[in-house]
């Protein structure tokens, strides 16, 4: 399966760089390049992208916006959003998260962490492990949100309890093998149980688990780093 993107980034240049880069692998192609998210949102709805590679700051709409607006769009579901990011925008990159997105990189990343990520999120898995996100996640996740509809407390009594139980680690940024290790369980079956608690909370991805994760109190975030 050909991996489809969208790039959308005011920046011409970096747009062509990424062109050419994803455009030279066999299993990926641009599909379209948008400069606003207004265009990001356009191109999406006619396009209908694997993922869209999203920069949070662009003139008019931002991608932030235009994350929620794709996230939102029933249309939409099988697209998914990975955020460039220099890392300085900790909240507007929390905000991202919960508007949907799967995930973000920063904007120095290499050649090969980009195709990594873009691989990464069409997967249905989520960039959230490092330790910049966890603290990220320790300061903004728990935030209350009125207007966000995530899945509660009482949602989670769907889960079993060993779904709860490896929620709960990929929650705290373990991967699946890692998961696996310390529940004495096959990868597989660890991906098995993450796929259903997504299935049981209407999560779009890995991402927005974490995000339930952690709003629902299932998991208690640890105090930010200084």
């Amino acid at each position: 399966m050909t991996i489809r993107v969208l790039l959308a980034d005011d920046q011409a240049l970096l747009r062509e760089t990424f062109r050419i880069l994803i455009d030279s692998r066999p299993d990926m192609e641009v599909v379209g390049e948008a400069a606003n998210g207004d265009e990001a949102v356009e191109l999406t709805r006619t396009r209908h992208p694997d993922i869209v590679v999203m920069d949070i700051r662009m003139p008019g709409t931002d991608g932030l916006a235009a994350t929620a607006t794709i996230c939102a769009d029933p249309d939409l579901a099988a697209t998914r959003i990975l955020i460039l990011t220099t890392f300085d925008t900790e909240e507007h990159v929390a905000q991202a998260l919960y508007a949907g997105a799967s995930g973000f990189l920063g904007k120095d990343v290499g050649a090969e962490g980009l195709l990594h990520g873009i691989r990464t999120v069409v997967a249905g898995e989520a960039l959230l492990s490092p330790q910049a996100t966890r603290n990220l996640i320790s300061r903004f996740l728990t935030a209350p949100r009125p207007s966000t509809h995530l899945a509660d407390e009482e949602s989670l009594a769907r889960l079993t309890a060993r779904e709860r139980e490896v929620m709960a680690l990929a929650a705290e940024g373990h991967t699946n093998t890692e998961i696996a290790a310390k529940l004495h369980l096959s990868p597989l079956t660890i991906r098995t149980h993450i796929h259903r608690a997504m299935t049981k909370l209407h999560a779009r991805d890995r991402a927005q688990l974490v995000v339930i994760a952690y709003r629902s109190g299932l998991v208690q975030p640890n105090p930010p780093q200084r």
